[in-house]
């Protein structure tokens, strides 16, 4: 079967990586996926959360949001509405917990590193393109602070990508775009490293009950989306 948009169902969407976008952050990115564009920028915080000062380690946490026009209606500002929506919430600790899976939390000190991820056209997986950036932003900012000798030792263990999976039409897919995931039958997400080690999978049935044969397939098909995903964070970094 081929997809509407062409490709396989074993095929990524051309991704591209554009580092150093933004003058002031320590780390930035565009990261785009497809349709899905997303500016990723790590910067140096003030002070730790509470229940980490006086500790000696470090903190890294993410914020995410989506631009008005991101999507095909406006959105309305969720800072206009006062708090963040509960999707907005889960996705940022998403990130935050992907993040702090390759982080050593002794070797970045008592010190803070937040990645905003601000979502400026949405095209199916932003949170997992989200993730792929702000690795991207968390390891120039990190390259930053060794240069300027904030921090001696790399406290980034390794690297980690994200990717959607589906079964579409009775067929596992690699990497969603909004069409495909809006009729899917099951939608997934995995969050993996670069030792192959599962961080996160997200997966439901939106329609029948699925088998452990359709997860352990897209299983695999991740492995092998964020295995090309993780070559081209290398690539960007340089």
């Amino acid at each position: 079967m081929v997809r509407s948009s062409g490709r396989q169902m074993d095929a990524m969407r051309d991704v591209v990586i554009e580092t150093g976008i933004l003058t002031h952050a320590e780390g930035s990115c565009l990261i785009s996926c497809g349709d899905t564009r997303v500016i990723c920028a790590a910067s140096l915080g003030q002070r730790v959360p509470i229940f980490r000062r006086n500790t000696g380690l470090g903190w890294v946490t993410a914020e995410y949001a989506m631009l008005p026009r991101s999507t095909n209606v406006r959105n309305r500002r969720e800072s206009i509405s006062g708090r963040p929506s509960g999707r907005t919430f889960e996705i940022q600790r998403l990130i935050g917990r992907s993040l702090r899976s390759c982080v050593h939390a002794a070797s970045l000190g008592e010190r803070l590193i937040v990645v905003d991820c601000d979502v400026i056209n949405a095209d199916g997986g932003t949170r997992c393109a989200a993730i792929t950036g702000a690795w991207v932003a968390l390891r120039l900012a990190v390259n930053r602070l060794m240069v300027d000798g904030v921090v001696s030792n790399d406290p980034i263990t390794g690297q980690i990508a994200a990717v959607s999976c589906g079964i579409l039409a009775g067929q596992t897919c690699l990497d969603l775009e909004f069409s495909e995931d809006s009729e899917a039958e099951v939608d997934a997400n995995f969050v993996i490293n670069n030792q192959g080690q599962l961080i996160e999978v997200q997966c439901s049935s939106e329609q029948a009950p699925f088998g452990q044969e359709g997860l352990l397939q897209m299983l695999s098909l991740a492995r092998k989306g964020t295995k090309e995903l993780f070559q081209t964070q290398r690539d960007a970094i340089g």
